[in-house]
């Protein structure tokens, strides 16, 4: 089962410090401006990672050279990025940015998407991740007010529910790599029936990794920060940024994971030759 590499609501990420080219379009102002081309390439060095792990874990023998190669080429970052583009355009279609580009260009939005960024960094180092997750769960239950705040924004923006379907939708790719590849046998029910076998387990860790990792992060904000970005979340165009940013990385996953199920296939057979 892959590993549930989750995006927030706004998966900003430190504001570009380049102009950007005359023939950019409004969406692709927004999506440098919330830092999407950082948080993909902390994406990709999460993905190589991941490709060591996926390679003890199924390929008899471990990484290889090849192997390597293999996951460079299927977490290249152009066309990670491209994908993100491509789809966010088409999925935000003609709702306004300008509100948008106005907050995440504004000093508090740059401190926003910068601490994200930092945060998504930190979280990286599996004790940093664990004193995270520790944190959430002492408050979990108790009347804190910064839990309450952060939890009025997972709800506006459905952050566990839409990071649930996108890690089991990418899942469900990785198996179907897997079958297509050759490496197994087994039905579109098969798939189906194994991958929400898991529904539980992967609501309960996606429900902590995100309050573990809005707790961290925002930590620093002002008061009222976090309520304000709630309030612009709860806009068409707060609606439209979430719903685009959704479609766009849960994309990029699924091209991800059924590639890299391709890929475990075809070493698998190749170790048994």
């Amino acid at each position: 089962m892959i590993r549930n590499l989750m995006v927030t609501a706004a998966t900003g990420l430190a504001v570009l410090s380049w102009s950007l080219p005359a023939w950019a379009t409004p969406t692709d102002d927004l999506i440098d401006a919330l830092g999407v081309p950082q948080i993909v390439e902390i994406m990709r060095e999460e993905g190589i990672e991941y490709g060591d792990t996926l390679a003890q874990d199924m390929i008899p023998g471990g990484a290889t050279g090849g192997w390597n190669a293999t996951v460079e080429r299927i977490y290249d970052e152009e066309r990670m990025l491209a994908t993100v583009r491509e789809v966010f355009a088409t999925e935000f279609g003609d709702a306004n940015p300008e509100p948008l580009l106005e907050f995440f260009t504004s000093e508090t939005g740059q401190q926003i998407v910068s601490l994200e960024l930092s945060a998504r960094n930190a979280m990286r180092e599996e004790e940093i991740e664990d004193a995270a997750r520790a944190a959430f769960l002492d408050l979990e239950g108790t009347d804190s007010q910064p839990l309450a705040t952060i939890s009025d924004f997972v709800d506006t923006n459905d952050l566990v529910e839409a990071n649930l379907v996108g890690a089991l939708n990418a899942n469900y790719m990785f198996y179907l790599g897997l079958v297509d590849g050759g490496a197994l046998q087994m039905s579109e029910s098969d798939i189906l029936t194994e991958v929400w076998s898991s529904e539980e387990e992967t609501r309960t860790d996606t429900r902590e990794w995100v309050f573990a990792f809005l707790l961290m992060a925002y930590r620093p904000l002002e008061d009222g920060v976090v309520q304000d970005y709630t309030e612009l979340s709860r806009t068409d165009a707060g609606r439209a940024l979430n719903r685009a940013l959704f479609a766009g990385f849960n994309k990029m996953y699924d091209d991800i994971s059924y590639a890299l199920g391709m890929a475990v296939a075809r070493q698998m057979q190749v170790q048994e030759l």
